[in-house]
């Protein structure tokens, strides 16, 4: 179990999700002839000028306005994604000048497939509980592809969500402990050069993401002596709508807990930002003396888990930056041509 010296938190938190929606009876239309269920309802889509550093820009904004801090009182801004836009060329650098935290910071961009964003944010708590910062920005985000016609390609989506970590007595969430449980699983890949990744069909669920979310979240439990029932919310990885709400049930949590914080259905894998957009939208209705659960999974394969407790200063942040529902809300729906044209499925030379 993971615990700081110094007692720290979550400051300021945002989300941030695009307006275009592939609804998934598109995609079994194109490949399915129509026939078929669907995993998901619909998926977000980003448009032609968005990639994973506008989502986590704009997100990183909606973060900031809640923690209500100078921007150059950031001492690192950190990007996890599994789509950066540059194979060589931080993401992290433009996000900091965009929220007007640089020069003077670290900057850096984080990748373990979907749980890169967890891992920015279990690295920043280690930053502030040590004393070396006040303040980090932990940003999870993606623009997530699938091979047309693939499973994946039904819940592949985008989104991102950030997090100002803090002092504790300035948090609106102090986070209690945390906890990471990693294997060599390799359940789900994309090598260097490939345009979308390859997964390993049903052993991407019991070896890879049941073994290690039930890995990190029962031993996160068991070492601070808690059960399910101390918890008001559970957020967990959201590759579908199944998978969730099934360990989720492993564990012994409730569907009252974990479906505030379960949007896959709506906006997809968010993948880097699944497990994160879900906690900011726990967050946006949360009250003070509530605990959350939140246990991430990236395929490799690993699980980040926290244990979070919110403060008396979350309800008066809340209103600060648009919610992750008024995002969900906000929706264009699209057909696969459009989405085709989009995400670059065709190629015009």
């Amino acid at each position: 179990m993971l615990q700081s010296n110094r007692a720290v938190g979550i400051v300021g938190y945002g989300a941030y999700i695009p307006r275009y929606r592939l609804p998934a009876r598109e995609i079994v239309r194109v490949w399915e002839g129509g026939v078929g269920g669907v995993p998901v309802q619909e998926k977000s889509v980003p448009g032609l000028d968005e990639d994973s550093i506008t989502i986590s820009i704009e997100a990183a904004r909606n973060a900031m306005r809640r923690a209500k801090i100078d921007p150059t009182d950031l001492r690192a801004v950190w990007v996890g994604s599994e789509s950066h836009p540059y194979a060589v060329k931080p993401s992290s650098t433009i996000v900091a000048e965009a929220v007007g935290a640089s020069p003077y910071i670290q900057g850096g961009d984080w990748e373990f497939a979907c749980k890169a964003g967890t891992e920015a944010m279990q690295a920043g708590l280690g930053f502030v509980g040590s004393g070396m910062a006040d303040y980090v920005l932990a940003i999870g985000a993606d623009t997530a592809q699938g091979r047309p016609g693939d499973a994946l390609e039904y819940t592949a989506a985008a989104g991102g969500a950030a997090f100002v970590i803090g002092p504790a007595e300035e948090s609106v969430a102090v986070v209690e402990a945390s906890l990471s449980y990693v294997t060599d699983t390799p359940d789900f890949w994309r090598r260097q050069g490939a345009s979308y990744p390859s997964h390993g069909q049903r052993f991407t669920g019991e070896p890879a993401y049941f073994g290690h979310i039930l890995g990190a979240a029962e031993k996160l439990l068991e070492e601070m002596g808690r059960t399910t029932a101390d918890y008001q919310f559970a957020v967990f990885h959201q590759p579908n709508v199944k998978f969730p709400q099934r360990v989720a049930a492993m564990l012994g949590f409730q569907k009252e807990q974990y479906e505030v914080g379960l949007l896959s259905g709506v906006i997809g894998n968010t993948y880097s930002g699944a497990s994160l957009v879900g906690l900011s939208a726990v967050l946006d209705v949360a009250q003070p003396g509530d605990r959350i659960f939140v246990a991430s999974f990236g395929s490799g394969a690993g699980s980040d888990a926290f244990s979070l407790q919110v403060t008396e200063r979350l309800p008066e942040r809340q209103g600060l930056a648009p919610s992750t529902q008024a995002y969900i809300r906000r929706r264009k729906e699209i057909d696969y041509a459009l989405y085709s044209r989009y995400r670059g499925k065709l190629l015009l030379a």
